[in-house]
């Protein structure tokens, strides 16, 4: 693995969440979201539970609310879909402030509100904590198919590169007098993405063909070998063993 990139979630710090290896904190928040995932919808103090072990985790990490609440804003498209449900879904009706809604479609809602929030929400930590070569390394080191890692790698290290290659073409345009005011423009448009689709994938085949010529056969080296000791790994999993707990207790009462 190459070095690192630095990303929008990620925040600074030198916590003991920080600290922990990558591929334990990955295997940790996997395991609670299954365990969100695997609850009774019906039992919704348990959801508070886990909103309050998320709430330990960004205290001890030292993640802002304010921080973590901003990249919530990502479920947006979520919370509409999931308003929508009372309204469409069939079933048994109840009046809620004069409007008709379906007792199955609230339940779905909550379902997908409480879930995907939590969701979210762990993923957003695990962000906020790790850094993104750090999870390219976790990724390795839990046995994902390598080729898969080194699509992710590829796509971190050259996203900024296509996007600024796209401000440049923009600003070419721009300078030849070009403004997309409507449809009869789309055709400029279209033919400036594939520009950029054939100038991608050139560089694609330079960059591999660069590789090989360097003893690329299949496989990126691993300079940093991460590991785990037995006391970070139970760290890790304390969050996921307590909401293992409480989904055990929702199912049981």
């Amino acid at each position: 693995m190459g070095a690192g990139h630095a990303h929008k979630l990620y925040r600074h710090g030198h916590s003991p969440v920080h600290g922990l290896p990558p591929h334990t904190k990955l295997a940790a928040v996997f395991a609670f979201v299954v365990v969100v995932v695997s609850t009774p919808r019906e039992a919704m103090w348990a959801f508070g539970l886990y909103a309050v072990l998320l709430g330990a985790v960004a205290w001890v990490a030292r993640v802002p609310a304010g921080f973590l609440l901003r990249r919530l804003l990502i479920e947006v498209p979520f919370v509409a879909f999931a308003v929508l449900m009372p309204f469409v879904a069939e079933g048994e009706r109840v009046d809620v402030l004069g409007l008709s809604l379906s007792v199955n479609g609230l339940w779905g809602a909550w379902n997908v509100l409480a879930k995907g929030t939590l969701g979210v929400a762990a993923s957003v930590l695990l962000a906020a904590t790790t850094e993104l070569r750090e999870l390219l390394l976790g990724l390795q080191r839990l046995k994902l198919p390598p080729l898969l890692v080194q699509i992710a790698s590829f796509m971190i290290r050259y996203g900024d590169v296509i996007t600024d290659e796209m401000r440049r073409m923009r600003i070419a345009r721009e300078s030849r007098g070009f403004e997309a005011k409507g449809v009869k423009h789309w055709g400029v448009l279209a033919k400036s993405a594939g520009a950029l689709f054939i100038r991608s994938y050139e560089r694609g085949e330079r960059v591999h063909l660069a590789m090989v010529s360097r003893g690329y056969a299949g496989s990126m080296p691993v300079i940093d070998e991460v590991t785990a000791s037995r006391a970070q790994w139970s760290y890790a999993l304390a969050l996921p063993c307590a909401a293992l707990l409480v989904c055990l207790l929702g199912w049981t009462l």
